[in-house]
C-alpha cells in the first residue's frame, strides 16, 4: 500500500457503487489514503440495516446524512437524526437499523481502511445462504452474531 502523503478526493457524485445489502456508494478506498481509512455513503430503507456483528480490525464512524436511526453497541442504545455522529469500537457487537419512514443516509468511516471493499466483494461473489456470507465477512474480519438477528447488543 502506498504512503498517504497527497490528498484523498471524492468530488460530490463519484464514488463505486455496490448493491450489496442495500446500495453503497464507495467514497475513498484505503488505497488512496496508505491504509489510513475508508470511507462509504450507506443508503438505508426504512426497517433496515445489518444483524448484530463484530468487527475485529476497524473501528467505524458514522454520520447521520439523512433520516432516523437507532444504533445498538455493548448494551446501549440512542438514536440519531440528520448531522448527529457516533464512533462504535472494533470488537463490541453492534449494529444500526433505520428507523425512521423513509429511506436514511449514513456516511461511514473506517479506520484503518479496507471494510469498504467488503460491499463490493459481496456484489461481485452475490453469496446467497448465510454461510456463504459468512465466509466472505470472515475474509474482512466480520463475524455476523448467529441467532441474535435483529436483537440489541
Amino acid at each position: 500500500m502506498s504512503k498517504f502523503s497527497r490528498a484523498a478526493v471524492s468530488p460530490a457524485g463519484h464514488g463505486t457503487s455496490a448493491m450489496a445489502f442495500g446500495r453503497h456508494v464507495i467514497r475513498m478506498m484505503a488505497a488512496n489514503t496508505g491504509g489510513t481509512f475508508g470511507m462509504f455513503e450507506a443508503f438505508v430503507a426504512p426497517g433496515e440495516g445489518p444483524p448484530l456483528h463484530v468487527h475485529e480490525r476497524e473501528d467505524e464512524f458514522f454520520r447521520v446524512l439523512k433520516g432516523h436511526f437507532g444504533f445498538w453497541c455493548a448494551g446501549d442504545y440512542l438514536e440519531l437524526t440528520a448531522g448527529g455522529c457516533i464512533a462504535l469500537p472494533r470488537g463490541i457487537p453492534h449494529r444500526f437499523e433505520n428507523i425512521g419512514s423513509e429511506e436514511g443516509a449514513l456516511m461511514v468511516v473506517v479506520t484503518p481502511g479496507g471494510f469498504e471493499s467488503f460491499f463490493l466483494m459481496i456484489e461481485l461473489c452475490k453469496p446467497e445462504t448465510p454461510e456463504q456470507i459468512a465466509t466472505v465477512a470472515g475474509e474482512f474480519g466480520l463475524t455476523i452474531i448467529a441467532g441474535e438477528g435483529r436483537q440489541a447488543a
